[in-house]
Formats: structure tokens, sequence, C-alpha cells
């Protein structure tokens, strides 16, 4: 082990609240579990609403940066081209960002909210539940997430390669906070807390649908010995591929998973109700912009309820929990792209993917329910870890598409823990770009820790807690990097654009024919 890592008190102090974490929720997870639900209540009661408005304000952000004047100015030098191809980066977006996630919820939430309506007085199974459910879900994975990860990246992308400084939080913030070590020790340690649960959250949602797939699959019973022994192999995965680095391990998993996620996605496109999907797509998509301000802003404080905070609060604290590190690598694998091309690439693109992967499994599920009567819906709401693989279970070829499910799962989960040791490791040795492996394997071992220690006390509630706790100090520096990214482009300098050298272009041509007169 490098002593000089444990001298960086953001190392030593983050990596000390994980292990207590892990310890206490090791020795006793059912009072570790009853804090974290007391938690959760009253940071979903008390501060939703901040949620909702901190994200709907930060996509009305980033919207108006991406039209600004500003959105010329290159993540790097000026001739700086993009590091990464269109497919590779698109790739490595789409496995960091979504990853296990999509798999897991792409099926499970349209049918959750087609069984059980997000309003009361909407009865379930339904076209019109179907109608609503299919909505949400596409508002759930749409910008709103991605916004989120786009303003931490983008902050962090334009001092790594514009201005030459690190690639931390605490940096990003210098602006409004100061340059307190105190403070800065602060905020990075509760960015790299935060990282933690967050990916904590993705790892346990993975292997929870995972061990649904074996049990599926095989006939495995859903238990937590099952759930720590793929945690293990996974966590022997990730390991192995983080001494290759980011440009070998990352970059290759990270092409597999967006093949691999191509072809069942295809395969699900034809062989399911090929129109069907396509209308879906088009009728959601249009859903979705309708109500796209309502569904960021809906509260329930006159009926009552909880629906919004166990959904839309949830992923939007899941969103922010994990922003440091997605964010940061998103920045990462960015470089020598515009400003405008990042907001756009980040905003659109991804979440375009979303849909239309939930619309492929999602619709053939709610059309197989429909009009086949599956009953797939009932199914996911007895276990949500089997959503995918009861879709499957009513297409051909089963045992094939639930085999490469699986091994979708567990390569988006590598990659998705691989791409954490990175950041983690570079976030607490000061912004690193090449962090020491001991970094490496002290994040590796707490990240599939506190993963088993969250399983072990309360499965999918206690990941979501975690979440939840993590994100909400997180958001407020969220609201700050905001102040911060617009204190730091108004004093850069602005890049000559090709329509202001055609104009002096143009002025020269008329000035030299003056002269030519006279």
């Amino acid at each position: 082990m490098d002593k000089n890592v444990w001298k960086n008190p953001v190392f030593s102090i983050s990596a000390f609240v994980i292990l207590f974490l892990v310890i206490v929720g090791a020795l006793i997870p059912n009072r570790f579990g009853e804090v974290a639900g007391r938690l959760f209540n009253f940071t979903t009661v008390n501060f939703g609403w901040f949620y909702l408005f901190s994200v709907f304000a930060l996509i009305l952000f980033l919207v108006f940066l991406a039209i600004s004047k500003y959105g010329a100015i290159r993540l790097g030098g000026e001739n700086e081209r993009p590091e990464f191809s269109f497919f590779t980066w698109i790739g490595m977006l789409f496995s960091a960002g979504f990853g296990a996630g999509l798999v897991f919820w792409g099926v499970a939430e349209p049918m959750s909210h087609f069984f059980s309506t997000p309003f009361g007085d909407l009865e379930g199974q339904t076209e019109e539940a179907a109608r609503v459910a299919m909505g949400y879900a596409f508002f759930h994975w749409g910008v709103s997430q991605w916004s989120v990860f786009a303003i931490v990246g983008l902050v962090i992308g334009f001092l790594q390669f514009r201005k030459k400084k690190n690639g931390l939080v605490s940096t990003a913030l210098e602006p409004v906070t100061g340059n307190n070590p105190i403070v800065k020790n602060s905020i990075d340690s509760l960015s790299v807390i935060a990282t933690v649960l967050g990916i904590a959250t993705s790892l346990g949602l993975g292997v929870l649908q995972m061990n649904g797939g074996l049990n599926f699959v095989m006939g495995t019973e859903n238990s937590i010995a099952v759930q720590l022994i793929i945690i293990v192999v996974i966590f022997i995965a990730y390991m192995l591929s983080s001494t290759t680095g980011l440009d070998k391990g990352i970059k290759y998993l990270s092409n597999l998973n967006l093949g691999l996620a191509l072809g069942l996605l295809l395969y699900v496109f034809f062989a399911g109700p090929t129109v069907f999907i396509l209308e879906t797509f088009t009728l959601s998509i249009g859903d979705y912009i309708v109500n796209f301000v309502g569904y960021s802003l809906r509260l329930q404080p006159y009926k009552g309820g909880t629906w919004v905070r166990d959904w839309t609060i949830f992923y939007w604290a899941w969103a922010i929990a994990w922003s440091p590190f997605v964010g940061a690598f998103v920045a990462r694998v960015s470089r020598g792209r515009t400003i405008r091309e990042f907001i756009m690439g980040v905003m659109v693109i991804p979440p375009l993917i979303a849909c239309l992967w939930i619309a492929t499994f999602g619709g053939t599920a709610l059309w197989s329910d429909l009009n086949k009567g599956t009953n797939i819906a009932e199914a996911v709401n007895e276990d949500l870890t089997s959503a995918l693989f009861q879709l499957f279970n009513y297409l051909p070829f089963t045992p094939i598409m639930s085999i490469l499910s699986i091994l979708l799962i567990f390569t988006f989960l590598v990659t998705s823990a691989d791409s954490a040791t990175y950041i983690l490791s570079s976030m607490t040795t000061r912004g690193s770009t090449h962090p020491p492996r001991s970094a490496k394997y002290v994040w590796g071992v707490l990240m599939s820790a506190i993963a088993g220690v969250l399983l072990y006390a309360g499965g999918l509630d206690a990941l979501q807690t975690a979440s939840l706790i993590a994100a909400l100090p997180f958001t407020v520096l969220i609201i700050l990097l905001m102040f911060a990214l617009v204190k730091l482009l108004k004093k850069e300098p602005l890049p000559i654009r090709k329509a202001d050298l055609r104009r002096l272009s143009r002025l020269n041509r008329a000035l030299k024919e003056q002269e030519g007169k006279k």
C-alpha cells in the first residue's frame, strides 16, 4: 500500500466512513436497516421538492448554455479534437450512465406502473394505464437524469482540459467556495461518499437481477448467499479489468456492452410487435414532451401518497448520488468536444437510446399482457428482478436470450465498477489521471463490501435509501456548480467563429476595393 495515499485526508476520511458503514451494517443489519429507513422517510418527506426543483432548474440552465455564445468553447485546446470516436464515446456514456440500471428497469418500470398506476384515479392494467406507464418511464430515463451527469462532467472537463487543473469537485467550486483546505477536503470527501453509495446502488440492483435471472434459467434460489457469490465474481472481474487502464479494459468492455445491448434490442424489436413498438415510441415521446413540466414538478401535497417519492425522487437522488463518478468519467472521455456538442450529445443521444430500449422491451411486455393475457405485470409485481426474464419466456430462443441478458448485466456491472475504481482513485489522489493501483484496490473492495452489506441489511429498499441519503447534501453542491461555471465562463475568451472570419474577410475585401478606387 502506498503510504502517500493515506496521507490525503480525502482518501482516509471517506474510506473510513465507508468502512464504518460496512462494519456496522454487517454486525447489526436489522438496526442498520431501521435507521436507514427513518432517514429515507425524513429525506423524501422534507426535501423531495428540493430534488425536483433543482433538477428542473439544471435542465433550463444547460439548454441556455448550449445555445449561448459559450457553446463554442472547447473542452481542451482550440485545435484539439475528440480523443474517442463517436461510436466509442456513446458506448462509454451508455455503459457508465445507464449500465445495469436500464436493463433492470427497462421492463420492470413500465410494468410496475401498468399494474399499479402513478395516479390514484387511474385503473391499472388498462390501455390508458399502459400509455401513462410508458410516458412516465420515458420521463424517468430521459433528459432529467442526464442533466445531472452533464453539469458535473462539463465543469470537470472544462477545468481539466481547458484550464489544465485537476478534475475535483472542490476545484470546480473554488469560484464560489474559495480555496480553504478544510472546505475543499470536506467537499471532495462528500463527493466520494456519495459516489460509493450511488455505485453500490447500481451494483446491488444488477446483482439482484442477475440472481433473478439465474433463478429463472437454472433454478437457483433468490438468496443473499447467491448474491454475495455474484458480488465476489464481479469484484474479481472488475479488479482484473481496472489494472489494464482506461484505453484497454474499459474501452473494450464498453464496446462489448454496446454491441450486446444493440443485439438484444434488435432481437426483441423484430421478434416482438415491431409496429406496436414504433407507435409506442412515437406516442410516448409526444407524451413525454407534453407532460415534461408537469411531471418534473409533480408532488402530492393535497391527496397525499408516496408514489412520487418512491419513483421520481428516488431516480433523481440516485442520479445525483453517482453524478460525481459519471460526471468525472463523462468528462474524461469527452476531451476535445465543444460545450454545445457535449451538452447536446450527453443530454439527447443516451436518453433517446434509453427510450427506444424501454419502448422495445417494456412495449413488448405491455403488448403481451394487453393482447395475449400473459400476466407479466402480475409476475413483475411479485418479483421485480424477474421482469426481463418473464418477457423472454414469451419470445423465441428463451434460454439463449436469458443467458445473453445475464452476460450483458455482468459486463455492465464490471464496466461501471471498473470505471468507478478509476474515478474514485483519481478523486482521492488529488485528481491524478494515473492513480496508483493501491487506491484502486481499496475502493474496489469497499464498493463491493458496501453493496453486499446493503443487500444483506434490506435488499432493494436499503439500496434506494443509500442513494437518497447520500444525494441530499450533494444536490446543494450541484446548484453551486452552476454558479461556479457561470463565473468561469465569463472570464474565458470566446473562440473566433467561422461566421466571424467570413465577415472579417468580406470587410477586408471591401476596404481593399475602396482603397483601389481612391
